[in-house]
């Protein structure tokens, strides 16, 4: 018989969360491991040992590992990579300096851009052109480009991106180098933009491909460690990846390329609000991960995380669009917001209180945790204001000092002159806001409003801020998951495997060849399965989603559509213009549309991966703990507040605001006027009565 237990890893920037789960019933013990900074595989293979022990479970009984990482994102942040060369068409080899030719701030003289990841004197260039269409204009001088290869490895690139103009169109030039390459330098590493990214727009094409060159030994070797590592520990299980897509995939696939991971552990927090929502009966869900050091939310709309065609990596002004590397992946659409427990809270130039984007991270950690840390921090407010319990950090395992969190925040105040309460408030009420101002546009772009969403919380500090984010935002109501501490890591052992393929297709929609289309269709399923095949999934459970680009003829930019069953002129012109509507409210009359390229997208689901997640119960346990007193801006003041065992409480419990809900991983907190109650799922679901805030606030005052 086959190993039954599933492993998930997901190392975050202060925390390695890891869950064991049992696929037959759902069975699930969590553990979380201070992740550390300088080799982040042994963290992750310390908490593996100790989730082990405290699951009672052998290491030869895992049959799975489900994996995710920044470590590939850090490298492109701090320029850690390998020495990477570009070959270019002739002409073409500025590309990466050039960019857009737009500045993110348009007022700013000192403005820095991007820094390309390969330096000017390791891009070089072939004498070779292509038109769009992809005929031939200019033969291939191979024996050209190859001595151009040659003096690159001689100047110590290990690996090599290959960016032709319109390779997108015909990818045989590039494919003709590759092969030369290969036979004549078997050690060099390859990524071919016709691989990777085979859409127009040659600058986030050069980006996407020169990425992937650039992390691609460093995925290998990472890999190849962990596997080793966890062949060493007794764990016979494959590894498996997390993609940003919120898909899994196999290892090899993932040491092929690796720029799919680049957003993996942010899009496992978007897969968890997904697979929570749908359980918890929620339709259309504001998924909502805060960690130590980032919050993330993403819409969850029908049960399913919306998914986009590109992102932004390492940004020089991190969440000012065009200030980043274009990255044309698919992949979850989040809202990242530099603001997670570990966020440092320090008084601005200005004088006012500023919070993040620099986090204190594992390494020291908050003031509280004892380790060095002594600038305040999220956590720090947290904990003075009444929301955490230092006696049961991490359910009593890791302790904390309460008196380097009072005497961090007691500095701050006297920085700003104010009382440290206020301080503290201030601290938490400036992350929320960070948040909410986030969630309202993102929501206001997508032609919505935020009633229409739960918010759903996961992470160790989502829990804590919920309420908050929640009453600001309008929503109504919040949902606290089982096991919401390591939401990410459960939603990565329930994803399904996951391959996208694109591929261009530019032709008027009026008269377009659409047996073509079905072709490449044809073509890109088949490129998909084979990859899917190698996770192991379910294949007759498959499903494929097809798409296409498309845009009016003029327009500079395109908007995915899912195409209809049957490809043909009608249903897909009413899928075009229904989708455009959808975010612009009108369509111009009389325009006509076009294709730019078609996707398609294939899931599966895998084996291991469970449809139910049971946590331990402490059934016959007092469920209320006691009693200590939270801060409330809603009341103006403290309030005694209940305190809940999470675990001991029955299905179906109602519990009446104000209330915390303590769990070894995390802490939910509902303010006064909410009504709580556990669902069947073990969600616990508040609702905020409409006139919560300010009669509460009256009734407490009088």
């Amino acid at each position: 018989m086959a190993a039954p237990y599933s492993l998930g890893i997901d190392i975050g920037g202060t925390f390695t969360d890891l869950v064991v789960l049992d696929p037959r019933d759902g069975s699930a013990v969590i553990w979380k491991e201070s992740t550390t900074p300088d080799d982040p595989a042994r963290g992750a293979m310390d908490g593996t040992r100790r989730v082990l022990e405290k699951a009672g479970i052998a290491p030869g009984e895992i049959g799975r590992v489900v994996h995710a990482t920044t470590l590939f994102t850090n490298a492109l942040i701090e320029r850690r990579g390998a020495k990477t060369g570009l070959l270019t068409t002739a002409g073409f080899r500025d590309t990466l300096e050039i960019g857009r030719e737009r500045k993110y701030e348009l007022y700013d003289l000192f403005i820095e851009m991007p820094k390309p990841l390969v330096p000017r004197p390791w891009r070089r260039e072939a004498v070779e052109r292509l038109a769009p269409d992809g005929r031939v204009e200019r033969p291939l001088d191979l024996d050209g480009a190859l001595r151009e290869v040659e003096a690159l490895v001689a100047a110590g690139v290990e690996s090599l991106a290959v960016v032709f103009l319109h390779s997108y169109a015909n990818p045989a030039h590039e494919r003709a180098v590759a092969e030369a390459v290969a036979r004549r330098f078997p050690g060099l590493s390859l990524s071919l933009s016709s691989d990777f990214a085979p859409e127009i727009r040659e600058y986030p094409r050069a980006s996407t491909t020169v990425a992937n060159a650039y992390v691609r030994p460093l995925a290998e070797t990472y890999l190849a460690r962990l596997e080793g590592a966890l062949r060493g520990a007794g764990i016979p299980g494959r590894l498996f990846l997390m993609l940003s897509n919120g898909g899994l995939t196999h290892v090899e696939e993932a040491k092929r390329a690796p720029v799919h991971l680049l957003e993996s552990g942010p899009a496992a927090g978007a897969l968890a609000g997904a697979w929570f929502g749908r359980h918890a009966g929620l339709d259309r869900v504001l998924a909502f991960d805060m960690g130590g050091t980032t919050a993330k939310l993403a819409l969850v709309d029908d049960g399913e995380p919306l998914v986009a065609w590109g992102f932004e990596a390492a940004r020089e002004k991190r969440f000012l669009r065009g200030s980043g590397l274009p990255i044309q992946i698919a992949t979850v659409e989040l809202i990242e917001i530099g603001a997670g427990g570990g966020s440092i809270a320090r008084r601005s130039g200005l004088g006012t209180l500023q919070v993040g984007p620099e986090s204190s991270g594992a390494q020291p950690g908050p003031a509280c945790y004892g380790r060095g840390g002594v600038e305040p921090t999220v956590t720090d407010a947290d904990l003075s204001l009444g929301y955490l319990n230092a006696e049961f950090f991490l359910g009593g395992a890791m302790k904390i000092d309460a008196a380097g969190a009072d005497a961090a925040l007691g500095r701050l105040a006297g920085a700003l002159g104010v009382p440290g309460e206020r301080a503290a408030f201030g601290v938490h009420d400036v992350v929320n806001e960070n948040m909410a101002g986030a969630a309202r546009v993102a929501i206001a772009e997508r032609g919505r409003i935020p009633a229409e969403y739960a918010l759903l919380a996961t992470g160790g500090a989502a829990p804590v801020h919920a309420w908050h984010v929640a009453r600001k935002l309008g929503v109504s109501r919040i949902a606290c998951p089982p096991g919401a501490g390591a939401g990410s890591t459960i939603g990565m052992l329930m994803a399904p495997a996951r391959v996208d393929r694109v591929a261009s297709f530019n032709a008027p929609l009026a008269g377009a060849d659409y047996a073509v289309a079905e072709r490449i269709f044809a073509a890109l399923e088949a490129e998909a399965l084979a990859v899917l095949q190698e996770t192991g999934a379910a294949e007759d459970g498959r499903v494929a989603r097809r798409l296409a680009d498309m845009r009016y003829i003029g327009q500079g930019s395109e908007i995915t559509v899912a195409l209809p069953e049957a490809l043909a002129e009608a249903p897909v012109r009413a899928a075009f213009e229904a989708a455009y509507r959808q975010l612009f409210a009108r369509t111009p009359p009389g325009a006509a549309a076009q294709f730019v390229a078609l996707r398609l997208s294939l899931t599966a689901p895998m084996p291991g991966a469970g449809g139910t997640l049971r946590l331990p119960q402490r059934a016959g346990s007092a469920a209320r703990k006691g009693e200590r007193p939270v801060f409330f801006p809603d009341a103006g003041r403290t309030l005694p507040t209940a305190v809940y065992d999470r675990y001991a409480l029955p299905l179906g419990t109602e519990v009446a605001g104000p209330a915390v809900f303590e769990e070894d991983e995390s802490t939910f907190i509902i303010g006064p006027g909410a009504r709580a109650r556990v669902l069947a799922d073990g969600t616990i679901l508040a609702e905020i009565a409409p006139s919560a805030g300010g009669g509460s606030a009256q009734e407490e005052k009088r």
